[in-house]
């Protein structure tokens, strides 16, 4: 063995001797919160393939979409029929299309009060909040009223919320938070969105 090889074998060695120790140290079972911020695209992507994950085990699941729930989207046309899945969705969609500040006020509500029923339930394994950050940016909702539902939610119960500039409440909270940093997006360059792809 040459040198360089050596030194490579013993620097895995080490490499996974210190995240065996890490394994070994995370005895804490629980849920988690995560947040996926940043202004990178991807976030409710990987929040959907987290529901996927949780799916594929048997676990309840609810996904509350703040924004985009009107759209099309693939992952949910491809799950909605599992019935450990229940989908709520925002009434009005995009809410800088709506200009009816006091319509998407009752509507982030209604759909508010859905995700505050599944984040009281015990049976419930993961809540998806998406794009949530925007209502608690925009005013329609209170961080009051969210940081206390997360607090109090059921101890092996997982969150995710999605959406840029989170809240510094939310962050602080976190047990976990991936920032998608965007490089290059092929919208500003012209390129639609892609149907199957981008959603």
């Amino acid at each position: 063995m040459s040198e360089r090889d050596e030194r490579h074998r013993k620097a895995m060695q080490t490499l996974k001797s210190r995240v065996d120790e890490k394994v070994a140290a995370a005895d804490e079972r629980r849920g988690q919160l995560l947040v996926f911020t940043g202004n990178g695209k991807g976030k409710t992507t990987a929040a959907w393939g987290t529901v996927t994950r949780a799916l594929g085990y048997g676990y309840r699941v609810g996904v509350v979409q703040f924004i985009k729930g009107q759209w099309e989207c693939g992952e949910r046309n491809r799950l909605e029929d599992d019935h450990h899945l229940e989908v709520a969705i925002m009434a009005t969609g995009f809410t800088w299309e709506t200009q009816n500040r006091e319509s998407d006020t009752q509507a982030c509500r209604e759909v508010w009060a859905e995700a505050a029923r599944m984040l009281a339930d015990t049976e419930v394994y993961l809540v998806v909040l998406d794009e949530i950050t925007y209502m608690l940016k925009f005013g329609y909702l209170d961080i009051a009223t969210v940081r206390q539902a997360l607090e109090n939610r059921p101890v092996e119960q997982t969150v995710i919320v999605t959406g840029r500039n989170a809240h510094r409440e939310l962050q602080a909270m976190a047990d976990t938070i991936t920032e998608m940093t965007e490089v290059r997006h092929a919208f500003n360059a012209g390129l639609e969105a892609r149907r199957g792809i981008d959603y």
